[in-house]
């Protein structure tokens, strides 16, 4: 019998090759985002020391739904603002194994009407 291995799997096994790749630093650092089935979640990463600068996600927003492209959008929004408020205007982004299409992508354009750049 052929065991079909997970798409989880698939995608960690695909993050990982992308992080060979992709490392923030203090003057640019990595913007991380894990989509769950219910909700979304950024982080903004120094890889150098090993901190997180800022954070959002669907779930500190307390928002109803959070696994839509609305939510994704707020959230998104959220982390451009905070990124501001510590003074950051450059990230790398890290869409954490995930295709660049729906959720990630409206994270994306969200944070980048709003300051961001990448």
């Amino acid at each position: 019998m052929i065991k079909k291995e997970s798409k989880n799997d698939v995608r960690k096994r695909r993050h990982n090759r992308i992080r060979q790749t992709l490392s923030g630093t203090n003057s640019q650092p990595r913007l991380n985002v894990f989509r769950s089935n219910s909700e979304i979640y950024a982080q903004v990463i120094d890889d150098t020391t090993g901190n997180t600068l800022a954070s959002s996600s669907s779930l500190a927003l307390k928002l109803k739904n959070g696994g839509n492209v609305e939510a994704a959008m707020l959230v998104g929004k959220d982390i451009a603002l905070k990124c501001k408020k510590a003074k950051i205007n450059k990230v790398v982004f890290d869409r954490g194994g995930n295709l660049y299409h729906g959720r990630v992508k409206a994270l994306a354009e969200a944070a980048r009407e709003n300051g961001l750049e990448f």
